[in-house]
């Protein structure tokens, strides 16, 4: 067995034994499976902690507690080595589902079910997890609460599904070679868009997304901008609001790229570097430079890529220009 696929059974245990937790019990969980000298990068208001007792604290305990029924349903499961450093990470994406019978980041209780967007990295080493990222779509959860803490999205909300063609649990190893094609087609989109940061140029024509990206391409983008659909229309309803509201625009590198089969994924932290002009988001323009967490899921087909998943850390880059948005829901509509 390769070290990929030990890797992934170790991972799906732990998501396992997570998911047969109480809120309590997980911490027993944390400590079998993270490391001594463990790091977490998470979503705001997490972002970096260092032991399993903190991350039970701040992260499990809360949400699960908050979620009566906890379930994580998995649409994308695949392992890897990174380009960047040769760590190897473990990636799944879905969403944790329950009962939100208990105030989580400000949300008051429904009593009615939740979807939960997630993307998680766990990074393996000598059979324990040393890193885990872990982005989850808060506005998202706010937005099946009715709760709407930005001005009307460019794109479409909706619980996103999972690959097109439903083959995204790699359960089994696939041929490295698949892997390889899908980074170099990955790898020329990301060269492609920081020429464009370099150029200063924000309305590229769609000839030149169509040299890595299939016409009737999918982005499933976070809440706040919404999923698009066909290389127009996210052009459209999101490339060039995102590219034309910001300036600045720094390409910050990754803390882990890889691919497995037709699937490839990264993280940053953070990836980019930009300052809001106007217009993004239906937001005011401002003279602060923000940082942009990132989460980006691929699947390829053929030559190109056909679907994208997408997690940005909207209260992080919010924060920094001085909008709480968790805090801020909180004293609204749940003090």
């Amino acid at each position: 067995m390769s070290i990929h696929q030990t890797n992934k059974a170790l991972v799906q245990a732990y998501f396992d034994e997570l998911e047969s937790a109480t809120p309590s019990t997980a911490a027993e969980v944390l400590e079998k499976y993270l490391d001594g000298e463990y790091h977490f990068y998470g979503v705001h208001p997490y972002n970096e902690i260092f032991s399993a007792h903190e991350v039970h604290e701040k992260v499990w305990f809360p949400l699960m507690t908050a979620l009566t029924g906890f379930q994580r349903r998995q649409d994308v499961f695949m392992a890897g080595e990174s380009e960047i450093d040769g760590d190897n990470w473990v990636m799944s994406m879905g969403h944790f589902s329950g009962l939100l019978d208990a105030e989580w980041m400000g949300i008051r209780p429904t009593r009615k079910m939740v979807m939960v967007r997630y993307a998680e990295f766990n990074c393996v080493n000598n059979g324990k997890i040393v890193k885990t990222g872990l982005w989850i779509d808060i506005i998202g959860v706010m937005h099946q609460c009715g709760i709407n803490p930005l001005p009307p999205q460019t794109g479409a909300s909706f619980v996103y599904p999972g690959p097109q063609n439903h083959a995204g649990i790699l359960r089994d190893e696939c041929d490295p070679q698949e892997g390889v094609k899908t980074l170099k087609v990955l790898n020329q989109m990301i060269d492609d868009l920081s020429s464009l940061n370099v150029s200063g140029n924000d309305r590229c024509p769609p000839e030149l997304l169509a040299r890595t990206w299939h016409e009737d391409m999918i982005w499933y983008g976070p809440a706040g901008i919404g999923a698009t659909y066909t290389i127009e229309r996210y052009q459209e309803q999101h490339q060039y609001p995102f590219r034309e509201g910001l300036t600045g625009k720094t390409f910050n590198g990754h803390v882990c790229r890889f691919a497995e089969g037709d699937f490839a994924c990264f993280f940053g932290w953070p990836n980019l570097t930009n300052r809001p002009k106007g217009g993004f988001m239906g937001l005011p323009g401002g003279d602060v430079s923000a940082d942009m967490r990132v989460v980006d899921v691929y699947r390829r087909d053929g030559d190109r890529l056909k679907e994208n998943w997408v997690l940005i850390d909207i209260p992080y880059w919010l924060l920094q220009q001085g909008v709480d948005i968790i805090e801020r829901t909180q004293k609204i509509l749940n003090p």
